[in-house]
């Protein structure tokens, strides 16, 4: 499980890396035919790890339910995010992996309710729900790339 948890970390490390000296424009930008833009998926990606991880397991979140609700599956940018709340999201974007690896080992995830997600994959526990959040983790990444061509 700890390669997991590597694997987390480092991809949201190269993710912004990826983002380094983008202007705060240029992550609020949504190009033509896409539904989103960079500062709303890395936002995004904190709330699904939240959602799987600490949700489905009767958990409370770590983040504000605000957060939540802005950023969650099937939403879109519906505010331009300042460079305050952008320094804010990209520090809970490299902590909470932090945090989850030390919830993960004190064992706070003892139930979970199963969920199928939008590929299919039912999640039955939290082992799985971590492996998956690579998976959707790597998603958004292709994503963000490919904003960055439009931005």
């Amino acid at each position: 499980m700890n390669k997991n948890f590597e694997i987390l970390l480092k991809s949201r490390r190269l993710i912004l890396k990826v983002i380094e000296g983008l202007s705060i424009e240029q992550l609020n930008k949504t190009p033509d035919g896409f539904k989103n833009n960079i500062a709303w998926n890395i936002a995004h990606l904190v709330v699904t790890q939240q959602l799987l991880c600490y949700k489905l397991a009767g958990l409370k979140c770590l983040i504000a339910d605000e957060m939540i609700a802005n950023f969650q599956k099937g939403t879109s940018p519906m505010y331009v995010i300042s460079e305050a709340e952008f320094a804010n999201i990209k520090s809970q974007f490299l902590e909470l992996p932090k945090k989850l690896e030390e919830d993960y080992k004190n064992g706070i995830f003892k139930n979970y309710n199963n969920y199928t997600t939008s590929v299919d994959v039912t999640l039955t526990d939290v082992n799985e729900a971590i492996a998956f959040n690579t998976l959707h983790e790597g998603i958004h990444l292709g994503i963000i790339l490919q904003l960055k061509k439009f931005v």
